[in-house]
């Protein structure tokens, strides 16, 4: 069997090799062709181009990288044509992926199209569920609620489980090592501070929430403030902070910063998966985000829900307190952190819907990249 599977962030590259793995063990002579990064890469694929060509968010963000984008889409296509797989499986980034699947049918009506991560039409665009079902046979969904809604379009669909739900977090053990390395006393407050993993995201987020996090610390004085990032901002990161009064401590190693969400105790993130990240930990969080000025006028018009947090959406709460667009300021930010930590009630209500949300995501459950090999292996040949 040959699959074509195509991601186009680093979130979708971990699902992807997941998939890639439950894939090879149900078939071991499966073949991969596509884009991906080094997750899919592990597993065997060599990627037609560098997937981070496609790591673009946002209506403004996007316009700059146009003709450059819809050339790859045209050479993608074909390359699908040519290659003739059993599926074209998309993960995540629809905006590439799909219009990848209509050029490629066009070429080969009879293309069987699989699309891993359901587009959020819950939260914006529903419209958009009917659009998809034009040119994908079947979904791959990662939040409970989402397979009646690609049904009702016209797409089969499995909740195949969130891979957070499995990850290994760190223990009290590596949490405990992490504050001695770094000179933290085991009774000051660790603070995450997580502006997002995009340059424009961190840009537009880090100065409001280095404002929030300065006006807790008039009333935390004992605080750190500990900043998780990626390779490809921690330069921006670390110019951003460099005039804080009291600069965070920035990690970038993978085992620091798992150690570092078992370490603290309350966050201030932007609004994405990182608030399934901090669920699995237990870690209480205020969710702030904001856009280009283009990009939130034209999604504020679209959006279709009272929120935006996966939390709140999972568990069916309203738990987590978020701050998006025009609202996203330091010092409503700021009051919310301090109610985080100065209110039990309103910290045990967070406590109850992130494991809720766990539990309804799969935890305890089988993997979710062989559940969705499963899936992937019944929508093209039938029962596994």
């Amino acid at each position: 069997m040959k699959f074509f599977l195509i991601a186009g962030e680093a979130s979708g590259d971990q699902l992807g090799g997941a998939l890639m793995a439950g894939l090879r063990d149900l078939v071991p002579d499966v073949e991969f062709v596509g884009i991906g990064g080094e997750a899919m890469a592990a597993q065997g694929l060599e990627s037609l181009f560098p997937m981070a060509e496609l790591s673009v968010m946002g209506i403004w963000e996007v316009l700059p990288k146009y003709r450059h984008l819809k050339r790859r889409i045209a050479e993608t296509a074909a390359r699908v044509a040519a290659e003739n797989p059993d599926a074209l499986i998309g993960i995540d980034s629809p905006d590439f992926c799909l219009r990848v699947a209509r050029a490629a049918r066009a070429q080969r009506p009879g293309l069987r199209t699989i699309h891993y991560v359901a587009p959020s039409v819950w939260a914006w665009r529903p419209g958009r569920a009917l659009k998809m079902a034009e040119v994908v046979d079947h979904v791959l969904a990662i939040l409970p609620f989402e397979p009646p809604l690609m049904q009702a379009a016209g797409m089969t669909c499995d909740f195949v489980g969130h891979p957070i739900a499995t990850a290994q977090a760190a223990g009290p053990d590596e949490a405990a090592l992490f504050r001695a390395g770094h000179g933290i006393a085991p009774d000051s407050p660790v603070v995450l501070c997580l502006p997002g993993s995009r340059h424009g995201e961190v840009a537009r987020l880090l100065p409001r929430f280095g404002d929030a996090l300065t006006d807790l610390r008039h009333h935390v004085p004992d605080m750190q403030v500990v900043l998780p990032t990626v390779a490809g901002v921690s330069q921006a990161v670390r110019h951003l902070t460099a005039a804080w009064p009291e600069r965070p401590l920035i990690v970038e190693d993978a085992d620091q910063k798992r150690a570092a969400f078992a370490a603290a105790d309350l966050a201030l993130a932007a609004s994405g998966t990182v608030s399934l990240d901090l669920a699995a930990n237990r870690v209480p969080m205020v969710i702030g985000y904001d856009m280009a000025p283009l990009s939130r006028l034209l999604i504020g018009m679209l959006l279709k829900t009272d929120t935006v947090t996966l939390v709140n959406l999972v568990s069916e709460t309203r738990a987590v307190p978020e701050f998006l667009g025009r609202d996203c300021q330091p010092a409503p930010m700021a009051q919310a952190l301090r109610r985080l930590l100065g209110d039990a009630q309103a910290r045990q209500a967070q406590l109850d819907a992130m494991d809720l949300t766990m539990d309804r995501l799969g935890k305890g459950g089988e993997a979710p990249g062989l559940r969705a090999a499963r899936s992937v292996l019944r929508a093209v040949t039938g029962p596994r």
